[in-house]
């Protein structure tokens, strides 16, 4: 199963569990009702704030949505360990995703912090689409350079170099030109 079905088949089961209608998720998340019926369908790749909002309205952590494990103890991720990456876009084409995302604490439950490391794509549209959510990001890129557009400001960061912004204030994370950028991300969602 891939994991746009995956992810579609949990966000309408929570659904179905909450008595949440999709008219309802769309109007309490504020997006359109097409937007959730493509999510629902998994026809629609959503994007991490996206995810974020749902999950909110869900009354679920961000790693409900992602993952399926739960362990109460460490989880140790080793390097050699395989991680299938997850596609993230807000585009229609979920074949083509923008950023690569490999969680990094999948399986530990109760988690607030969310790690990852995205391998960003350059972006074949110019436009740029801002997120915003509860939260709090930290990035530290490990290669490449990424601007991060973050409300009126925009910063640009090379390898060894970190950012931390609260997630609220509109934002969009890409790499710059025409080259993959790798970044460690810890997304922080209260619950």
């Amino acid at each position: 199963m891939s994991d746009t079905i995956r992810l579609a088949n949990k966000i309408r089961s929570l659904c179905e569990t909450k008595q949440i209608t999709a008219d309802e998720l769309a109007e309490r998340c504020g997006f359109t009702p097409q937007m959730i019926e493509k999510i629902f369908e998994g026809k629609f790749i959503p994007s991490i704030g996206t995810l974020v909002r749902i999950s909110r309205i869900l009354g679920v952590r961000l790693g409900t949505l992602l993952d399926d494990q739960e362990n109460l103890g460490p989880v140790v991720h080793r390097k050699n360990d395989p991680v299938q990456p997850l596609g993230f876009t807000d585009k229609e084409k979920p074949e083509h995703s923008d950023l690569d995302v490999m969680p990094l604490a999948a399986s530990k439950s109760g988690r607030h912090m969310e790690p990852f490391i995205i391998d960003l794509k350059p972006s074949s549209s110019r436009e740029i689409k801002f997120s915003n959510h509860e939260g709090e990001e930290f990035i530290y890129v490990l290669s490449g350079k990424v601007e991060i557009s973050y409300g009126n400001d925009t910063y640009v960061i090379s390898e060894g170099d970190t950012i931390y912004y609260d997630s609220a204030v509109d934002h969009n994370v890409h790499s710059l030109g025409d080259s993959d950028a790798k970044v460690l991300a810890v997304l922080y969602a209260p619950f």
